[in-house]
């Protein structure tokens, strides 16, 4: 489980693939992610079919993440350490297994607890367990009004689970930006291909909203997001610059000289080939 939060913080950083080099103009997106006192800076390239999300840290680390849409497989880059891991669509959903399992552990240990310590492990599970697997109603989303976030006038949203806020979004109509909605399909993929692991926390992901909003979604494209948890603020995403641009193909892969390593959730002595 926490090898699958771990992954779940680096791919919400996204805020948040092959297609040939001479097909592609694509959108470059930086974000500014803060958690706490803690500032993470993001430059993703998007095209149609495939995303990379480069993350720098305050600290000065450096993570890559790449996404494929067409082959349905997220690469986690270790720039440092010169070695990537890689998850398929199938690693994922065997990913969601391992983590509802172990949930369901946890519920059944907790029946022979003392209560002081049931309440505090039923408390985990409410803000972590669900979470990680689906567990309770989908976020409903309502318009509240508008805002200002950076250059642009936004559309406020308020997410809200079982009467309480989770989220607000501030969301920009792509043709406002001078983008299609088309230009974004992908970031609806990652955020599909990231639900089968853990649907709850794929909601935090940046993607582009419905073109026809219901009391499950929102419409247009965030330029901010902001998690609540017992009605605080949490980790505050923005968009702080947009703009149309052509990638090589090669920053879409995997550089030379990388090593490639198991993704941790698969299990210990789990070869892959």
């Amino acid at each position: 489980m926490k090898t699958a939060t771990r992954l779940a913080a680096a791919v919400a950083a996204i805020g948040l693939s092959a297609a040939p080099a001479m097909a592609a103009e694509g959108v470059l997106i930086a974000q500014k992610i803060t958690n706490g006192t803690t500032t993470t800076t993001t430059q993703s390239q998007i095209e149609k079919t495939r995303m990379r999300s480069e993350i720098a840290t305050s600290a000065g680390r450096r993570q890559i993440i790449i996404f494929d849409g067409s082959a349905q497989v997220l690469r986690m880059l270790d720039d440092e350490a010169k070695t990537y891991t890689e998850m398929t669509k199938a690693d994922a959903e065997r990913t969601r297994t391992q983590v509802d399992s172990a949930v369901a552990q946890m519920q059944e240990q907790m029946k022979n607890l003392p209560p002081e310590q049931r309440a505090r492990m039923e408390a985990l599970l409410k803000g972590r367990g669900a979470a990680l697997t689906g567990g309770g109603p989908p976020t409903e989303y309502k318009k509240i009004g508008t805002d200002k976030v950076g250059k642009w006038t936004c559309d406020k949203y308020e997410g809200t689970k079982n009467g309480e806020k989770v989220s607000e979004l501030c969301t920009v109509g792509p043709g406002a930006l001078g983008f299609a909605a088309g230009d974004f399909d992908v970031t609806k993929q990652l955020a599909e291909f990231f639900s089968n692991m853990m649907p709850q926390a794929a909601e935090g992901l940046f993607r582009m909203g419905s073109a026809t909003p219901s009391p499950n979604s929102f419409s247009g494209l965030p330029v901010r997001f902001v998690s609540f948890r017992n009605g605080a603020p949490g980790v505050v995403s923005e968009v702080t610059d947009i703009s149309r641009q052509t990638f090589p193909d090669a920053l879409f892969q995997v550089p030379s000289g990388y090593q490639k390593r198991d993704f941790p959730a698969m299990g210990r002595g789990r070869g892959r080939q």
